[in-house]
């Protein structure tokens, strides 16, 4: 029997009402034989245990469950056994348990935590000294993390430092004694503290003075490892200024040695988790970061890093742009394809504000080198997504070749991403029908392609995307009608057709009869035919019998059937008393077609519609953009001078540096454009700007 395993059965486990516990997944029976798999011979069932006890205790935080505090001794014991193999597991159960404790309220927090915090804490103190680096590396970690105490913890943190020779170790010391410092009374250094003999120096006092004197350390990481301690707060700055921080950043992040990082505890990442990581102390819209990372490296994950570190800042703010485009567009001839494929993804993503760079782009449309990525994009499509944005035709022969399938790339369905500003640029493509979409200028070159794929034997799914494409060009898609009148007639694939048809317009009133007998076949399309229907031409009567109770019964109203109401207009009248009501509703895309439908079919009701709107957009001059924002903003600008309230609200946005966005990656650019474009309109439709502004 193993050590650790003795160590289990001399705690009793078995003395625990476990099943009277909780845990994430319920009663917290499993915890024993958890615990005991984690001390077992064989190592992969110890480690899966180990992994499962910490899913199990922890999953994705939120609260420090009873049965955490139960077993918090049983898994520093099994911590502190070198026998055991997960023991790095085990200790980062207990960091994240630690820190959570520190993150949550009262009442999420189970009540018996802080005291078996303290009574344990010793024991991880103690394995500061252990022989193993990794789990001296790992306990430093907790230390750091967690919340309570931060004074009390740093005599045995100093002790460590000044015993411990392991360069990985001495990086996470670092990190943990600035965490612990932070959290105890260390505030900017004053001359009569700086004067105090050694004696005298209290543990604050130590670890303020190590902490300023490794930003001089002749390890390059280790100065870096200071300027994380330090943060970006007035200790940091009193330490060493701004300027003095970034050269000793970026020095040490373009050094060889940056991949001791990706020993430590803390960190466990490579070079461009570093520059991530790092990146958050340099966090406003100076390119000056992101530049330094960006000069030319041996190493291709290094300039893959600056690339991505340009993405970060220019996806979060607007002036960078001149600063930082000439080192993307430097590396469109980088000799490692994925370098390539970003930097023209980036220029897609900057779109019209890159379109003088258009010839550097269309060099690299036939080069086929693929990414080394599941989707195996080629540099060549981030070129043709590139033009395309730019609205440069050069993108057309390409995209012939991938509507009519013969050319590879591009995804079938679109990809959303968190807009979190502390998260990596996503440097992913956009479906093709995403792409096609922004292309209405060019309709007759790629109609021919996409009409040949408008067959009833063509893939659904495929068709509803050309349907969506042939829709978003509107009447600049008028050819494409004849097949759009054929596909009518097929069962399962008629709706794409009806979705372009109500796209384009009444050069579609052939269809008129197809669509009418559609909608009253009810279904969840018939909406659709109904709207479809008289965008076509057809009467009011028989559009409005479906819409009207599709947008105002409270079962079945929806944001997209209020749309195709307001299409009806005057019509509509007879829902007025319905649609100011649902203006009211907290749910804001609700509010905003409603407030908008109610606007056009009253021929013009902005007393209840504008404060509505008002509402939904109240928060965008902080920075708060929500997609649902943009169609009201759009709707208030039709409704002109009325809406000079939300003019006045939204007048010192186009100066704001900030990005407005909701997703990330390509998305967050365009939502940034589209609202602004959006909100000049508005102030233009208000009489508040001219247009030539």
């Amino acid at each position: 029997m193993s050590e650790g395993l003795k160590s289990i059965d001399r705690a009793e486990p078995e003395a625990v009402d476990w099943a009277g516990l909780e845990h994430n997944y319920g009663t917290a029976e499993d915890v024993p034989e958890l615990l005991r798999r984690c001390a077992g011979p064989d190592p992969d069932d110890a480690e899966d245990a180990a992994f499962d006890l910490l899913n199990h205790l922890y999953h994705q935080g939120g609260w420090v469950c009873p049965a955490a505090t139960a077993a918090l001794p049983f898994v520093l014991r099994l911590a502190a056994a070198p026998q055991v193999t997960p023991r790095r597991t085990l200790l980062e159960l207990v960091g994240r348990l630690a820190a959570e404790a520190g993150r949550v309220e009262a009442r999420f927090l189970d009540p018996h935590w802080s005291a078996a915090w303290e009574r344990h804490l010793p024991d991880v103190l103690a394995l500061l000294a252990d022989p193993e680096p990794e789990i001296r590396r790992a306990a430093a970690d907790v230390i750091g993390a967690c919340a309570d105490p931060g004074e009390g913890a740093l005599p045995a943190l100093l002790s460590r430092w000044h015993a411990e020779s392991d360069p990985v170790t001495r990086l996470d010391l670092v990190l943990a004694l600035g965490n612990a410092a932070r959290r105890g009374p260390v505030g900017t250094p004053s001359d009569e503290a700086a004067a105090r003999t050694d004696e005298a120096a209290t543990p604050s006092d130590e670890a303020a003075a190590l902490l300023d004197s490794l930003l001089a350390a002749p390890e390059p990481q280790l100065r870096l490892a200071a300027v994380l301690a330090l943060g970006d707060g007035p200790r940091a700055s009193a330490a060493a200024p701004a300027e003095g921080r970034l050269e000793i950043a970026l020095g040490a992040l373009r050094d060889p040695s940056v991949e001791l990082w990706q020993r430590t505890s803390n960190a466990d990442c490579g070079v461009r988790g570093m520059h991530q990581w790092t990146a958050s102390l340099f966090d406003d819209a100076s390119p000056a970061f992101a530049l330094g990372l960006m000069a030319d490296h041996p190493d291709e994950e290094q300039r893959v890093g600056g690339l991505e570190q340009a993405a970060r800042v220019l996806s979060r703010w607007r002036s960078p742009v001149d600063a930082l485009l000439p080192g993307v567009v430097a590396r469109l001839d980088d000799p490692a394809a994925e370098v390539r494929y970003r930097a023209a993804e980036l220029l897609a993503c900057l779109g019209p504000a890159a379109a003088a760079h258009a010839d550097e782009v269309a060099a690299l449309l036939d080069d086929t080198a693929v990414r080394a990525t599941r989707g195996g994009e080629a540099v060549a499509d981030a070129a043709v997504w590139a033009l395309a944005r730019m609205n440069d035709p050069r993108c057309l022969p390409r995209l012939t070749e991938h509507v009519a399938g013969t050319r590879p790339g591009f995804a079938s369905a679109g990809a959303y991403y968190g807009g979190s500003t502390n998260s990596f640029h996503h440097p992913a493509l956009p479906a093709l029908h995403e792409v096609l979409a922004r292309l209405p200028d060019h309709a007759e070159a790629l109609l021919p392609a996409i009409c040949d794929r408008l067959d009833p034997t063509e893939d659904l799914r495929n068709l509803r995307r050309f349907g969506e494409v042939l829709a978003a060009w509107g009447l600049a898609a008028e050819a494409a009608v004849p097949r759009l009148l054929d596909l009518l007639e097929d069962d399962e694939r008629w709706p794409a057709a009806a979705t372009a048809l109500a796209g384009i317009g009444g050069t579609g009133r052939a269809g008129r009869e197809a669509l009418l007998t559609r909608s009253r076949t009810g279904g969840p399309d018939a909406e659709l035919a109904a709207w479809a229907y008289w965008r076509v031409g057809g009467d009011p009567g028989p559009a409005l019998d479906v819409l009207g109770p599709a947008a105002t019964d409270e079962d079945r109203v929806t944001h997209t059937a209020l749309s195709r109401l307001a299409d009806l207009g005057p019509h509509a009248a007879g829902c007025a008393d319905r649609l100011r009501e649902l203006a009211t509703t907290e749910d804001h895309w609700v509010r905003t077609q409603a407030a908008h439908a109610l606007w056009a079919v009253t021929g013009g009701d902005t007393e209840t519609a504008v404060p509505a709107l008002l509402e939904v957009v109240r928060k965008l001059p902080t920075g708060t953009y929500l997609p649902v924002m943009l169609p009201a903003v759009r709707h208030l600008a039709r409704m002109g001078r009325a809406a000079r309230p939300a003019a006045r609200l939204l007048q010192d946005l186009p100066a704001d540096d900030r990005r407005l966005y909701y997703f990330g990656g390509w998305r967050g650019f365009t939502e940034d454009e589209s609202i602004r474009t959006a909100v000049d309109q508005l102030s233009v439709a208000t009489g508040r700007r001219s247009t030539g502004h």
